[in-house]
């Protein structure tokens, strides 16, 4: 069956790092450059401690952390290898790096890239809202600013063939007031999608197969409410309807979740608890609010793991179900 023993993010990056993102490129359909970076890992660990910590060159090169302090990376030999630092915080904080030093020459494309989000396999998160001020570069000097995400998750990409040299940084966590895209590392939790009245599209994204049962939905409807509203129930097919504001449920084989597959997209108004789940049977489940900003949009969703023993009675299945 396709797809379905990737469930662990550890398992996606062990090949995931092909390129440096560039400025200037089209990052909405951005190529890989393995053949550039034929090195692959397949380590990939999470930072337990805090506090100040040394980067392993080959132990921690794939390196994912939901944790905050302090990271030093000094190379270890002059080959040429891509690494990463992937950043995950709660679903309502924002990740702020300060780059405490750079000692990175720009010879033999030496590099240090900050990402507003992830790259994996050539692709984004969140492709929704890409753009070229999402990438800093640098080499032999650090950026002078402090650098913070959109969202719960960046990513820092490096290159140092040059042995002894390397970086340091420093991670904190700030609350984000208004999130708007956001990425589960697991599949459980309740969450809530508000566009705030805003034109845009807002998502959660889980890094694993789940089951997505939808709490409460308000999408495309009046702006006030009053004691003769009726609730319409959950509309099915809003998007075949021709209606503009919708959440889609499905899922993706990678980050971009504007190629996901879609199971059903729905809008409404509907309070009630007893719809049935969506069992998605994907590498990522991706639930996706896209708002016109006429309507003030909200669905609230609960997340939970997805069985072993269910995948194959999914209601979706990526790469198998035609739309």
């Amino acid at each position: 069956m396709k797809g379905f023993l990737c469930f662990v993010l550890t398992v996606l990056l062990s090949d995931g790092i092909n390129c440096l993102l560039l400025p200037g490129k089209d990052y909405g359909r951005l190529k890989s450059s393995a053949s550039s970076f034929s090195h692959s890992f397949t380590r990939a660990r999470r930072l337990p401690i805090p506090t100040h910590r040394v980067i392993d060159p080959i132990e921690d090169c794939f390196l994912v952390t939901s944790e905050e302090g302090e990271l030093f990376f000094k190379s270890a030999s002059d080959e040429p290898s891509v690494c990463g630092i992937y950043m995950i915080a709660d679903p309502d904080k924002r990740i702020q790096v300060t780059f405490n030093y750079v000692d990175v020459p720009c010879e033999n494309g030496g590099l240090v890239a900050w990402v507003d989000g992830w790259e994996l396999n050539g692709q984004v998160w969140p492709a929704d809202a890409w753009d070229d001020d999402r990438v800093v570069e640098s080499c032999d000097r650090r950026p002078q600013r402090k650098l913070v995400s959109h969202q719960n998750a960046a990513l820092i990409q490096y290159r140092v063939p040059a042995q002894g040299k390397g970086f340091a940084v420093t991670i904190r966590h700030f609350r984000n007031a208004r999130p708007c895209n956001v990425m589960l590392f697991g599949s459980e939790g309740v969450y809530t999608l508000r566009n705030h009245g805003e034109s845009g599209n807002c998502s959660v994204i889980a890094v694993s197969p789940a089951i997505v049962r939808v709490l409460d939905l308000n999408v495309g409807q009046s702006l006030k409410r009053d004691i003769l509203d009726m609730e319409t129930g959950t509309i099915h097919r809003c998007t075949k309807r021709g209606l503009q504001d919708y959440v889609e449920i499905g899922g993706a084989s990678g980050l971009d979740h504007t190629k996901m597959e879609v199971l059903d997209s729905i809008c409404g108004l509907d309070s009630k608890e007893g719809r049935r789940p969506a069992y998605i049977a994907c590498e990522d489940t991706v639930v996706r609010l896209v708002s016109t900003g006429q309507y003030h949009n909200s669905v609230t969703l609960a997340f939970s793991p997805l069985p072993m023993e269910d995948i194959e009675h999914s209601d979706l299945i990526c790469g198998l179900n035609s739309l």
